[in-house]
């Protein structure tokens, strides 16, 4: 059987698909993967075969995120699902996606949930599909009001019923590494207020993920050994943005006089050097590998995004969440701190000033410790990802010989 996966150009939507697409490899099914002309490196360095589709102009895509700069949370949030993904993204995807799906004829296509052209391009081909989720709520009616508009513009342009791109996103099947405890509400991004539509949702699997077993190999020695290791890790993107890139200096400020040992990753957008002096209870690298840092973890002070926050989870690591720039952030750190896995720290940059009675209360406080060890038993009970490729195959009509 042949299964096209298709993505953005993002890591953190990438990185669920790549575990069902091993899967699929391991099954004797052969892989694709239909990304941007851009992601070409990262598709190509986890082993898969790369279709590529055109990238959005970088100056067009400019001028959104210019604009989504100056715009309150809420209004910043449905322009970038609206504009950047189900438009922009989209409509520069779809042609060659549908040659792509013409062409090299999958059975079956896997994708993540804002890579839309994909959506309407398998409809329209007659193929059955799945979307991995990225992250804690579902794609409901509410969320899907919102890109409701170019969405009819995208399923137009397929040859497709005006409504049939945004009733797809919410009925397709779902796959997700997201116990049912942590289920978070519709999105609708507050002020709009939630949808009146009623529309059924698709059913949805959940599965563990596989991890990696770390040893506790840390990068070097430093600080006090008898004090708790806080993990520190803002994501691969962060680090690169103009407007955060006192964050990481600001954190080390905050936790230079705590009895803590600090291991900070930074990714490969920050300047390290804007980091000297490093405190001397802190650690900073570009990266480490988080397997081998969760069974060290005292706590962990993350960003909200999906596969570090799952990583933690899935560790029983108790978290101080720190939401930043992307509304499932927001949502998954407000699901953490619900569920009593963790807190969140909300305000960004001007929140950090409350980051030291966080990580302190986190450490201190049994019952948060307590709670992420039940997420952690919650996760470790869902089936082997390996279990997926069946459904799969029966979606597809595809009979094992």
């Amino acid at each position: 059987m042949r299964v096209l996966f298709s993505t953005t150009a993002g890591a953190g939507h990438f990185g669920p698909l790549v575990a069902v697409a091993r899967a699929c490899e391991a099954a004797g099914h052969e892989i694709a993967v239909a990304a941007p002309q851009a992601f070409h490196a990262t598709v190509e360095n986890e082993g898969f075969m790369h279709l590529p589709f055109p990238d959005v102009p970088a100056d067009v895509m400019r001028k959104v995120f210019d604009r989504v700069a100056l715009l309150p949370r809420n209004e910043a949030n449905r322009v970038v699902a609206a504009e950047v993904f189900a438009r922009l993204d989209a409509q520069a995807a779809l042609p060659e996606l549908i040659d792509i799906i013409a062409s090299w004829k999958p059975e079956l296509v896997v994708r993540e949930p804002y890579e839309f052209a994909s959506l309407v391009a398998a409809d329209s081909a007659g193929i059955r599909q799945v979307h991995v989720a990225i992250g804690m709520n579902r794609f409901g009616s509410g969320f899907a009001d919102v890109v409701a508009e170019p969405l009819a513009g995208l399923s137009t342009l397929a040859g497709l019923p005006i409504d049939r791109g945004a009733t797809m996103a919410m009925t397709s099947p779902t796959f997700t590494s997201v116990p049912t405890i942590l289920d978070a509400p519709d999105l609708y991004f507050g002020d709009l207020g939630p949808s009146s539509s009623a529309v059924e949702l698709g059913p949805i699997w959940r599965f563990r993920w596989p991890t990696e077993e770390g040893t506790g190999r840390l990068p070097g020695r430093w600080g006090n050994p008898k004090d708790p290791l806080v993990y520190v890790t803002y994501g691969s993107v962060t680090g690169g943005l103009a407007h955060l890139s006192d964050l990481y200096a600001s954190t080390l400020q905050v936790l230079a006089d705590l009895p803590v040992r600090v291991l900070m990753t930074t990714g490969r957008g920050a300047d390290r050097s804007a980091l000297e002096p490093v405190p001397p209870n802190a650690w900073v690298e570009e990266w480490w590998p988080q397997a081998e840092v969760m069974p060290s973890a005292a706590a962990m002070i993350g960003h909200g995004g999906f596969g570090t926050t799952m990583a933690a989870l899935a560790a029983g690591v108790p978290q101080v969440v720190v939401p930043l720039f992307a509304f499932d952030q927001f949502v998954n750190a407000e699901q953490v701190a619900a569920v009593k896995a963790g807190v969140q720290v909300l305000g960004g940059l001007a929140g950090l000033s409350e980051l030291r009675a966080a990580i302190t209360g986190v450490l201190d406080d049994p019952e948060i410790t307590a709670g992420a060890h039940a997420v952690a038993a919650e996760v470790a009970a869902l089936p082997e990802l390996a279990h997926c490729v069946s459904i799969l195959e029966e979606l597809a009509g595809y009979d094992r010989p």
